[in-house]
């Protein structure tokens, strides 16, 4: 009765899935990404916050908009405090700007609860629409070049470099040849259609690394930390008198932005587009912005869309169910702390804070996503430019927004010269203008 209730819910046939491939796939996408689950501790600690209150509500709120996605919208996307945006909070508007980390929450509590009314006017759904397929293909193709970029660093194979600002690493050195081995590991597997592969590849490297001293073992079980240090401490009036209002739009802006990249660079590649529109949209968009609600009352940053979901979804999910087991290991995490941090834990060499065993999954993604650049009209320079111009972004600036806003920005301005005005949407043409206003205000 369960397994019918789930065929019928989540479409499992219909999406050519099994319980077991959603199964895999949401662990895969929990094991990829959780390394937030430590990352952001560290760097929130540096507002004045406390590490395992901040970690615990990571955890809580990103199962509880993850589970939202997965019932809601029905698609094998996670969610999680975004990278990017917690630096923002804690270096720029507590570090340099010098508000206090409860004023910082008011203001993602604001953005969020602004982002949840747009979600239930139902915005999202016409947003994603209105860019044009060429662009869509582009994101996905420059997110998984972006994805591969923080795996070849994440690895050591790629290193900062005076002259050249990136250069090969030392390929002789211990986590680089982990890393190699898990590359080849899960690129021979998938090559024999392994079930399981880039699963089998994380965990493979992470037990590889154990004798080699990469990987450290910490112990099984852990009592979950008191969230109470944060729980309920945000100031929302004190954001809205200390006049916050640039702080609170950048916030909503960039997890704006981002959630649109992450949701078409995902679902470019797995098929999830129809006709040129994501469907459910509107839901996905809802789930993101109830998540970030959440985490501001617990005492967590914006909560976002993961691109890592993508590994998942290379894993072979196609539906919500995958959410479902991701959400449930976020839960997890909280007893099982250790074991975690050894998957997505940090490893120190040569000054290079280094994560080798997510490292191979991120770049076998970046091929996978690859696939789609040949779905972009290059016959076309009012698309292919643009396009070049999103997919190249995105990884040297190491930010999806800033690589939508240069496709957008050339996207609205080529097809204006060229007299095709009337085939850009006006919401293409209306960001684009808020595009250049921000870099003009900077």
């Amino acid at each position: 009765m369960t397994m019918e209730f789930l065929n019928r819910f989540f479409r499992l046939k219909e999406n050519n899935t099994t319980l077991r491939t959603e199964f895999f796939g949401g662990m895969t996408t929990f094991m990829t990404l959780s390394y937030i689950i430590f990352v952001q501790p560290a760097i929130l600690s540096g507002a004045g916050m406390d590490k395992g209150a901040v970690m615990f509500a990571t955890c809580i709120s990103s199962a509880l908009a993850t589970l939202l996605m997965g019932l809601l919208a029905r698609y094998p996307i996670a969610l999680a405090p975004g990278m990017g945006l917690n630096v923002f909070f804690a270096v720029i508007v507590c570090g340099k700007m010098g508000y206090s980390w409860q004023v910082a929450l008011g203001a993602v509590f604001i953005s969020g609860v602004l982002f949840l009314f747009l979600s239930v006017l139902g915005v999202w759904k016409s947003l994603v629409a209105s860019v044009p397929d060429s662009l869509k293909y582009a994101i996905a193709v420059g997110i998984g070049l972006f994805i591969a970029l923080a795996g070849l660093e994440y690895g050591g194979l790629v290193v900062d470099t005076p002259v050249t600002l990136v250069g090969l690493g030392d390929l002789t050195s211990k986590p680089v040849a982990l890393v190699l081995f898990g590359v080849a590991l899960t690129a021979a597997l998938m090559a024999l259609r392994v079930p399981g592969a880039i699963l089998i590849g994380i965990l493979t490297t992470a037990l590889l690394g154990i004798p080699l001293g990469i990987v450290k073992y910490h112990g099984i079980v852990a009592a979950p930390p008191s969230v109470m240090p944060t729980l309920f401490e945000l100031d929302i009036i004190g954001a809205l008198k200390t006049g916050l209002v640039t702080v609170i739009f950048i916030f909503f802006f960039i997890d704006l932005f981002d959630t649109m990249g992450t949701l078409i660079g995902v679902s470019a590649p797995a098929g999830f587009i129809k006709k040129g529109k994501l469907p459910r949209a509107n839901q996905a968009m809802l789930s993101d912005a109830i998540g970030t609600v959440s985490g501001a009352v617990l005492g967590t940053s914006t909560v976002t869309s993961y691109i890592e979901s993508v590994t998942g979804i290379a894993q072979g999910a196609r539906t919500g169910l995958a959410n479902i087991f991701t959400s449930f290991l976020f839960l997890v995490a909280l007893f099982f702390s250790p074991l975690v941090e050894m998957i997505g834990g940090e490893y120190v060499h040569q000054d290079l804070t280094l994560r080798p065993v997510i490292a191979p999954p991120l770049i076998i993604v970046g091929y996978l996503m690859m696939r789609c650049v040949t779905y972009i009209k290059w016959e076309d320079l009012t698309e292919a430019i643009p396009s070049f111009l999103t997919i190249i972004i995105m990884p040297l600036a190491f930010s999806i927004t800033e690589g939508i806003s240069f496709g957008f920005i050339s996207y609205s301005l080529l097809k204006l010269v060229t007299g095709r005005g009337k085939e850009v949407h006006w919401l293409i043409y209306f960001f684009s203008f808020l595009f250049i206003l921000r870099y003009l205000v900077k």
